[in-house]
């Protein structure tokens, strides 16, 4: 084990001493090598962002993975059973999802059906289908979105990305005027139009006056506030959020919680029917990216193979200038093994400064990326250069410095003593 380091330290010495002899040469190969580790590098980079952002707007959408979803009729008895059976805890959170407006008293919001602002839905009345025009409220400074009152705080299940404001505190007294968190699309909303602070609900006792206290990202496309259902309860019952037309109701769950049995026991016995489905994003998500990684790699490995040919012939050529160099150092006793670690070993530190020299340029490519489009496209906000691409770097400099190196390693191993002579 002594004998092997110490040729493996004479071999990487005298390597080093090689590269600093032949810059020129060195620099030629790194060229020839960059663009293939460069490829390797930016390929995993970028399935792993792509990872990133993709699960990112499934998490906000579905939710975690493990997360136990029950949907079920939004029927009022139904909203009463599940409303008593989650208060107060951790492990489960129910929401009613029901149509508000919010604006201008008796008339038509400009968004109507809470449709997405930059897309038009329809709407229109139509005598020929029944719609009397005299009867339809004309359009006004008021916003359709869709409320959803919650029963505990839905971050654990999808973590939703605070945007302005605060998020809904369930651990005060529910107030008489609701808090409610807009998502970015009702924000866009609140930002182009002025709108009155009051809001109708459907069978509510009075219009309400909410309290705007922020903004969050929910991967959402219709316009949706977030509101404690604790302080809705007192304008109107859960029962009466449970409108089958316009509503709906849903109950996240962690995966090992009791909730699940005891609902589903309840809800029957009520004449409900639920049914209960696993998040499981991840899986079938890594799939996808997992095909695209292969295919853009085998396409950046057949660049780097460019630059491994590149390698092998700058290394056939040094060996060749190099036979009496070769043939002296066998005839005072060098082993053939140390003359091919010598070969390997410049072409292994070649491909390693290259590796270096494309992360570097990643790394820095990556933050112009993030500075310059973070602020249009919020998953790239703050982006870190993924370690996983780095290493891929590494693997492919040593790949391509052994593949490049291997047969001038051969062939400087194979140079007879009796060169020297001839010299």
């Amino acid at each position: 084990m002594r004998r092997l380091s110490g040729r493996f330290r004479s071999a990487l010495i005298i390597g080093i001493q090689g590269i600093r002899a032949r810059k020129l040469r060195t620099l030629l190969s790194m060229v020839s090598l960059f663009l293939g580790v460069l490829a390797v590098v930016v390929v995993q980079a970028g399935a792993s962002i792509a990872e990133r952002a993709l699960f990112a707007g499934v998490e906000l959408s579905n939710g975690i993975d493990g997360t136990k979803v029950m949907d079920m009729p939004p029927l009022p008895q139904a909203a009463d059973i599940v409303v008593d059976t989650v208060r107060g805890r951790s492990d489960a959170m129910a929401m009613l999802t029901v149509s508000a407006i919010i604006g201008e008293p008796g008339v038509t919001p400009v968004n109507q059906g809470a449709a997405p602002f930059d897309e038009d839905w329809g709407g229109q009345c139509y005598p020929e289908q029944g719609c009397d025009p005299t009867q339809v409220a004309p359009k006004g400074q008021a916003i359709e979105v869709r409320l959803v009152a919650m029963t505990g705080d839905i971050r654990p299940f999808r973590p939703y990305r605070p945007q302005t404001g605060d998020w809904l505190d369930f651990s005060t007294v529910p107030s008489m005027a609701p808090k409610i968190v807009l998502n970015l699309e009702a924000a866009k909303g609140f930002s182009r139009y002025k709108v009155p602070a009051e809001m109708r609900v459907n069978g509510a006792s009075a219009n309400l006056t909410p309290q705007l206290v922020g903004v969050v990202d929910d991967g959402g496309y219709q316009p949706q506030a977030y509101v404690r259902l604790d302080e809705l309860v007192t304008w109107l019952p859960a029962s009466g959020l449970a409108d089958p037309s316009s509503g709906g109701m849903q109950v996240l769950m962690a995966g090992d919680t009791p909730v699940e049995q005891i609902l589903i026991t309840k809800l029957r016995g009520a004449g409900a029917d639920p049914y209960v489905t696993t998040v499981d994003s991840r899986e079938q998500g890594q799939k996808e990216i997992r095909l695209l990684r292969l295919v853009f790699l085998a396409m950046a490995g057949l660049v780097l193979l460019i630059g491994v040919a590149g390698i092998l012939n700058v290394g056939l050529a040094t060996v060749g200038e190099r036979i009496e160099e070769f043939a002296l150092r066998r005839a005072v006793g060098t082993p053939r093994s140390l003359l091919a670690g010598i070969v390997l070993a410049e072409t292994l530190l070649t491909g390693l400064l290259t590796a270096a020299a494309a992360i570097g340029v990643s790394v820095v490519g990556l933050k112009a990326l993030s500075a310059f489009v973070g602020e249009s496209e919020p998953f790239l906000r703050d982006l870190q250069f993924p370690w996983d691409a780095g290493v891929a770097g590494i693997i492919a400099g040593l790949i391509a410095g052994i593949l490049g190196g291997f047969v001038p390693a051969v062939r400087a191993a194979r140079i007879p003593i009796a060169t020297v002579m001839r010299a």
